[in-house]
């Protein structure tokens, strides 16, 4: 929405504007929904499926000329998850959440160019105004809770240490949560869920077991940081999740690779 002049006399003068974001009438009720079922403990995949049961359109069906790239179909887990860690929702402006990598096609051939790819910066990277900037959607508190939902995942008996940082080398989805032979596990089911049809052309699913990528994740960490020793499991899985590090599993090779600039690699054991 229009906010008035710019502060700056020259821009004014050039009659740039101000602009500032206003809660949709139809929207923003849809937002809030959102965050109120992920409060009381409902899955992405749930409340993806519940809005496309509704009918309602995703937000690249709703405004389709800022999305010409997307299919416009239906809400997924991709998009539950981008407006659940979106800080917007909180009334501040943030700045500085992605970059755009420049990355080889083949770094062997240097001649066929590269392709940008949108990478997130760490958290303490991102710029965060001080002062609200438009009205929330949802208060700081209750984001603050949303974001701790998706962290660490927990099912009667069942405890998933690495929920959330595991991506498929395959489809670059991330990897669900899933209990497989009594140990804790994680998977990919390229693109099918609860909310989609079954697809018989998709591959076959993807599984880690939890505790052979936990082995692992000292090494990586030397790796990663190079830091004179290794720490524990648990330390090195707080930085990850500190410094919004992910994990890109490759199911053929059977190693993960740390989602850095260096992307450092481990085989699994």
């Amino acid at each position: 929405m229009d906010a008035g002049p710019h502060p700056n006399r020259a821009l004014a003068r050039r009659g740039v504007r101000l602009q500032r974001l206003d809660p949709h009438s139809e929207y923003a009720p849809i937002v809030k929904w959102i965050f109120a079922q992920r409060l009381a403990g409902h899955s992405t995949s749930r409340i993806a499926r519940a809005l496309n049961d509704a009918g309602i359109p995703c937000p690249s069906a709703a405004d389709p000329q800022r999305n010409p790239h997307r299919t416009h179909r239906q809400w997924t887990l991709t998009t539950v998850r981008a407006i659940l860690s979106n800080p917007r929702y909180t009334g501040r402006q943030v700045w500085n959440r992605q970059r755009t990598d420049h990355v080889l096609l083949d770094p062997d051939n240097t001649t066929l160019g590269d392709r940008d790819v949108m990478r997130w910066n760490p958290r303490d990277e991102w710029v965060i105004s001080r002062q609200l900037a438009h009205p929330a959607l949802v208060n700081e508190t209750e984001f603050v809770r949303a974001q701790s939902i998706r962290a660490t995942v927990q099912t009667p008996g069942h405890t998933y240490r690495l929920a959330g940082l595991l991506t498929c080398g395959i489809c670059e989805r991330r990897m669900e949560s899933c209990w497989a032979h009594q140990h804790p596990a994680y998977r990919c089911r390229h693109g099918h869920s609860s909310t989609t049809p079954p697809d018989t052309t998709r591959p076959r699913n993807a599984y880690v077991r939890e505790d052979r990528v936990w082995a692992a994740l000292p090494a990586l960490h030397l790796r990663t940081t190079g830091a004179p020793t290794a720490p524990p499991a648990e330390a090195a899985a707080t930085y990850l999740r500190e410094h919004q590090i992910g994990l890109l599993f490759d199911p053929a090779a059977r190693t993960i690779t740390a989602q850095t600039p260096g992307k450092e690699r481990i085989h699994l054991a």
